[in-house]
């Protein structure tokens, strides 16, 4: 009943590729972060690397090597990271606090990338196609920390909802930022209300106490930027969109 009703609710992100703006309009809020393929609103995490990201009218599997992506020719609206996957991080020049967010990804056979909200806070994207025993390391897991050169905490996805290599897939999260008093002090961690998966519920309520495994090294705050990571394996996104977090979805 409550898969059937989110599903409901929350408008088709595969549906929404050929009409991303009704989809997720400005009159509701909505923001979107690749406007027709647009890398402008992005910088490299490491300014001594270039951003070798770029757009094209359509990516899909490489026919010959199904690790890999392939794309093309010309610009269009999906962006992705290269044939290998071996490029700099992405980073959001503005910075966010309270937030929902809608995207869509593809990853090759074995590939992995992930999605900081605030640069810290991962939502792992992997193969997991087939995956019957989920891990913190799984797609739509949110991903563990690192202390003591070991996993400490992460919240593995509630069920596998994850889609074929090469399938056009989509998140949904609804993200509540840390809190702080008037001297700086963190009064209440991070939280992800909700992720879902292809329209399925996959997380709920999951506190992170700090940024997780390879988050940017910047310092917990109530806005921050949203990184994309690019050099773990070939990846593709569009239809990013990011609106603040509503007063409903806001508990």
């Amino acid at each position: 009943m409550q898969r059937r009703l989110f599903c409901a609710l929350l408008p088709s992100l595969a549906a929404a590729a050929d009409a991303p703006a009704k989809a997720f309009p400005a009159a509701q809020g909505w923001k979107p972060l690749f406007p027709a393929g647009s890398l402008a609103a992005w910088r490299p995490q490491d300014a001594s690397r270039p951003n070798t990201w770029s757009s094209s009218a359509r990516v899909t599997l490489d026919p010959a090597d199904p690790t890999r992506l392939t794309s093309a020719p010309g610009s269009g609206p999906e962006v992705w990271n290269s044939p290998t996957g071996k490029v700099t991080n992405i980073v959001t020049t503005e910075s966010f606090g309270d937030l929902e967010l809608a995207i869509e990804f593809m990853v090759p056979k074995g590939s992995n990338s992930g999605i900081y909200l605030h640069g810290l806070y991962e939502i792992q994207v992997f193969d997991s196609f087939g995956v019957t025993d989920l891990k913190t390391s799984d797609c739509g897991a949110i991903y563990h920390r690192w202390i003591d050169a070991k996993p400490v905490g992460g919240s593995a996805p509630k069920r596998n909802a994850s889609l074929a290599p090469g399938q056009w897939q989509s998140f949904r999260a609804f993200f509540r930022a840390p809190r702080f008093d008037a001297q700086g002090r963190k009064t209440a961690n991070a939280r992800f209300l909700r992720v879902l998966l292809n329209g399925t519920l996959i997380q709920e309520n999951v506190e992170v106490e700090g940024g997780t495994r390879s988050h940017m090294p910047i310092p917990e705050a109530p806005r921050n930027p949203i990184m994309i990571q690019g050099d773990h394996g070939p990846v593709a996104y569009r239809n990013l969109f990011v609106r603040p977090l509503r007063a409903d979805d806001n508990r």
